[in-house]
């Protein structure tokens, strides 16, 4: 009798957020997820469903993979405005260098406005993001690194609006000076 080997859908789920990444949805075809995901069609509609299926469960995974990336920079002993200042420097960082960039500004664009629940997911990460924001402001503020007239809500605001504005001027203009001008602007803004 064959043997069955075992299918590690969290591991599959990771394969196929890579190349949703890379791609996008449109330019995904199921066979770069089959073939990626080391599974046949017929193992992907029987364990997970649909590609688009597929997909919401990607955007969930890596949602909550930069949940707990944002929690564990809340929970460091660094100062607040250090790992503020980090934080900006790593999304130039990726804008500018990174092969994929970031799946939850391209997913907004490209599948948030014609699918509900990537939507919903989309909206719950960035209402993380801006709490994230907003809790390391407020506790700069605290601690002195950030003057107290800022208000952190609107800074949290402000800085989430921006970053997406960073992505689609990279896009537009591939002009990586432009996008480290502008971060390190918001950075002097802020420590003043």
């Amino acid at each position: 009798m064959a043997r069955n080997i075992e299918f590690n859908e969290e591991l599959a789920i990771q394969k196929a957020m890579q190349v949703f990444w890379k791609k996008g949805y449109n330019a995904t075809s199921l066979r770069d997820l089959t073939d990626a995901m080391q599974i046949n069609s017929s193992s992907l509609y029987n364990t997970i469903g649909d590609k688009q299926e597929l997909f919401v469960r990607c955007v969930q995974l890596y949602t909550n993979l930069r949940k707990q990336d944002w929690e564990k920079r809340l929970a460091s002993e660094r100062s607040p405005f250090s790992t503020l200042v980090d934080y900006i420097h790593e999304a130039v960082n990726i804008i500018i260098n990174g092969e994929f960039s970031c799946m939850a500004v391209k997913s907004a664009f490209e599948v948030a406005t014609n699918d509900q629940r990537v939507k919903e997911i989309l909206v719950q990460d960035d209402q993380r993001a801006y709490q994230f924001l907003h809790d390391l402001i407020k506790n700069a503020m605290d601690q002195g690194e950030i003057s107290n007239d800022e208000d952190p809500a609107l800074l949290a605001d402000y800085f989430n609006s921006t970053w997406t504005g960073w992505y689609e001027s990279y896009i537009l203009h591939k002009d990586p000076i432009k996008i480290k001008r502008m971060a390190e602007y918001f950075i002097k803004q802020l420590s003043k």
